[in-house]
């Protein structure tokens, strides 16, 4: 998930420190965090990353510290049984179990991160099985599974004015983002401030850029020659979700050009056209919002 990210970073600065690593291992209820989410403890007493959202991290941080010093890896269990829920606990009502072992070859070995991070680099997923008796973790099967996808990353085609609300927008979310357009003077870092921009023919660059599953390609510029070359190269790799704007009726138009250039039925099918959650939406800004809103949505599926 996006969010272990920023502890995968850090577990790599970080390495060769006295280290514990807290996964979330399962979920009841309204639980704060999912299943799989990371926090990571340095020796000193820093930390990064989250599994409740603040309800139970100073307990988190305590164990930690007992595990950094030698203490086995064990499972921690938190809910709402008793009245010290509002202290170390979760008031929300729900109830998570936390894994806190050691980043060593007696928990989860430093160089799993090394392995996640190059898999992550190549597009592909990879899993880390743990097993929860031990603390033990390796790549493959074991009685808890993580799973570790690719960074999510979205392709905007067109620097119009519902780029930026969407670019703003994914930076929020944690997704990096990428804006095509082959016209200069709508492709400035002005319009669009700490964004990756790229003004080669979308074809060019987004076969360049590769797209995976965790991918989105957007296109936004109105102009078949720009659109419809960015569509062709999405829809011939495994690109996690691709969208259009555009009214029905230049949708429609636009399936039936893909289709005489040889893509089928089910091809063209992989395109939201119009592009967004059908939220009644008007102007720039919450057209933006709904078309990320549709990409949470598909990454999630």
């Amino acid at each position: 998930m996006a969010e272990n990210d920023s502890v995968i970073a850090a577990a790599r600065a970080w390495r060769g420190a006295p280290m514990a690593l807290a996964t979330v291992v399962s979920t009841w209820g309204s639980a704060p965090r999912p299943r799989g989410s990371h926090m990571i403890v340095h020796g000193d007493g820093r930390f990064e990353g989250s599994v409740s959202g603040g309800c139970v991290e100073t307990d988190i941080l305590a164990t930690a510290a007992e595990v950094i010093a030698g203490a086995p890896a064990l499972v921690r269990t938190y809910g709402v049984a008793d009245a010290a829920a509002w202290e170390v606990g979760l008031p929300c009502g729900g109830e998570i179990a936390v894994l806190v072992q050691p980043v060593s070859g007696h928990g989860f070995p430093p160089e799993l991160f090394e392995a996640i991070q190059r898999a992550r680099d190549a597009g592909e997923p990879i899993e880390v099985g743990t097993d929860l008796a031990s603390g033990l973790s390796a790549l493959g099967d074991g009685e808890f599974v993580n799973r570790y996808d690719p960074p999510r990353r979205l392709l905007i085609v067109g620097a119009v004015q519902i780029a930026q609300t969407l670019a703003g927008l994914a930076r929020e979310l944690g997704i990096s983002c990428t804006v095509i357009d082959p016209r200069g003077r709508f492709l400035t870092s002005e319009r669009f401030p700490g964004v990756m921009l790229d003004d080669r023919w979308p074809d060019e660059a987004i076969a360049a850029l590769r797209p995976d599953r965790a991918t989105a390609v957007v296109t936004l510029s109105h102009d078949p020659k720009i659109d419809d070359a960015a569509l062709a190269v999405a829809l011939a790799a495994p690109t996690g979700y691709v969208a259009a704007l555009g009214s029905r009726r230049s949708h429609a138009a636009r399936l039936e050009r893909l289709a005489a250039a040889g893509f089928s039925q089910a091809d063209v099918a992989r395109i939201e056209g119009p592009a967004g959650l059908d939220l009644g939406a008007i102007g720039p800004a919450e057209i933006g919002l709904s078309i990320a809103a549709s990409m949470v949505k598909h990454f999630h599926a």
